[in-house]
């Protein structure tokens, strides 16, 4: 061995000694969770966010809505979205009240890993035939019509700009009404989706609101927050849309 090697395996043996000692005078402590900005400890989402999305139709009426929540009144319109450790791959929808029934193409699902970043991009897309008078929104990429995708996802970095297909040629994106709404999962210990349905009686048409527009008379209460939201919070329409508390939701899901 040379002096060298001698030298270098000596100075080793004396840091791990000092190391020793130095422990053996402190109490060991567990490691500091890591500080959020405000100060507080980092909350950590897990698991799947299901998001599902239904979608019904009343013929003679020509009119489509759509629920991602079971309503707080009428369960015959309920959906399967839920906090999972296993992604869903079909939607789970109520089968209506007998005159708006289920259609095939447009329900969706979408299973959004909250592991895979800090942001929940929740997209809106709102669809209008004006020869109807026929709103409908997509939160989802529908599993059977690919011309109302949305951009949903959850990324490390927020959305600023909603992605929306581009209809099928009738129903076509209604700007006033579609918008994204970027939810920084660190921020709080519980998702409240606020779900927030309106109808006008004189278009015989409903629309549904899942985050915030340009048009603050159909905003919600979507957040991020460190207490369960217990009612929904809702614009209250524009005098002609008004709000259907029947249909009409919130559901908190624990991100801890």
């Amino acid at each position: 061995m040379t002096r060298w090697t001698i030298s270098r395996a000596q100075r080793l043996v004396l840091a791990v000694v000092t190391a020793m000692c130095a422990l053996a005078g402190t109490a060991t402590a567990a490691p500091a969770p890591m500080p959020t900005r405000d100060g507080e400890t980092e909350t950590a989402a897990s698991g799947y966010l299901n998001l599902q999305q239904c979608v019904y139709y009343a013929g003679p009426l020509a009119d489509h809505f759509t629920t991602v929540l079971t309503p707080s009144g009428d369960g015959r319109y309920s959906t399967g979205t839920e906090l999972s450790n296993a992604p869903d791959t079909q939607p789970t929808c109520g089968p209506g009240n007998g005159n708006h029934v289920p259609i095939s193409l447009l329900p969706g699902v979408k299973a959004l890993d909250l592991h895979a970043g800090r942001y929940l991009n929740i997209h809106q897309c709102d669809y209008y035939y004006s020869r109807n008078t026929d709103h409908f929104a997509g939160f989802v990429t529908p599993g059977g019509d690919s011309r109302y995708a949305t951009g949903t996802n959850v990324s490390n970095s927020p959305d600023t700009g909603v992605a929306c297909g581009l209809g099928n040629g009738n129903h076509v994106p209604y700007r006033p009404l579609s918008g994204v709404k970027s939810l920084d999962l660190t921020a709080g210990r519980y998702l409240n989706l606020h779900q927030c349905v309106y109808y006008s009686e004189s278009d015989t048409s409903h629309l549904t609101t899942l985050v915030p527009t340009s048009d603050s008379r159909f905003a919600t209460g979507t957040e991020v927050s460190d207490t369960a939201d217990g009612r929904p919070d809702c614009g209250p329409g524009d005098g002609d849309h008004v709000l259907v508390p029947l249909l009409s939701s919130v559901k908190s899901f624990p991100l801890v």
